[in-house]
């Protein structure tokens, strides 16, 4: 089991006003479960990856910040994880988290791609700290603090919505679901993403509750306008995308 003991230093970041995108990849479902409250408590977006086949397909695919891969993984570990990336030429920050801790254990792991190795168990204080210290790195894109899909607009440090000029109302909920489309336009999205990433909910309890907000969500940004944005996929999930 994992053991970290949680920092109640919430001034620990220093990214205040930014929005980071972080995908852990970590197999302990309830490891990562804790790491990716306390990252999200922090200010963080968070995805996670439960084994490294996911991990990387994520990694490749989606649009991060920073990666967080524990070493010891089913299928791909972190460091064939992060040797794979950086072949590619992905030069996403990477962290490595490991329960083998020796130099050359280190050593192997910084050779391999990645950009720090944090040793288990560890504070998650640190954990902050070495997350900041990468993100504060040359080699970081610049932060995206507005999301355009057509003439959708998200203002993601003012929690607006803009559609053609007009303001639109949604709840923070609908919000961090909309941001959450938005940040994968394009992409078709499962229930079971949506689960993890805005209800921080690890397995379906069968409500309805993605359903209505989805709709109330489908009838803010697209009632009234003569191209809808928001589209089901039968039987995969949901798609943010300028067309049918």
């Amino acid at each position: 089991m994992l053991s970290i003991r949680k920092s109640l230093d919430s001034t620990a970041r220093a990214n205040v006003g930014t929005v980071m995108h972080l995908l852990l990849i970590e197999d302990d479902a309830e490891a990562a479960r804790f790491l990716a409250k306390g990252l999200r408590e922090s200010g963080y977006v968070v995805d996670i990856a439960s084994d490294g086949r996911e991990g990387l397909f994520r990694a490749t695919e989606g649009s991060y910040d920073l990666i967080i891969a524990d070493r010891q993984l089913p299928h791909f570990d972190g460091l064939s994880i992060v040797a794979m990336l950086r072949r590619n030429g992905r030069h996403i920050p990477v962290l490595i988290l490991s329960a083998l801790g020796s130099v050359d254990d280190r050593i192997e792991g910084l050779r391999a791609g990645g950009d720090d190795y944090l040793t288990k168990p560890f504070a998650f204080g640190e954990l902050l700290a070495r997350i900041e210290a990468l993100l504060r790195r040359g080699n970081v894109p610049e932060v995206t603090t507005r999301i355009r899909i057509a003439d959708l607009e998200l203002d993601l440090l003012g929690r607006k919505v803009i559609r053609a000029g007009k303001p639109i109302d949604v709840t923070s909920k609908e919000f961090q679901l909309l941001e959450f489309l938005a940040r994968r336009a394009g992409q078709v999205v499962t229930r079971t993403m949506l689960l993890e990433a805005v209800w921080d909910l690890h397995f379906d309890p069968q409500t309805n509750v993605i359903d209505v907000h989805i709709s109330r969500l489908r009838a803010a940004i697209d009632r009234g306008f003569e191209r809808p944005l928001l589209h089901t996929v039968r039987g995969a999930g949901y798609v943010l995308r300028d067309g049918g």
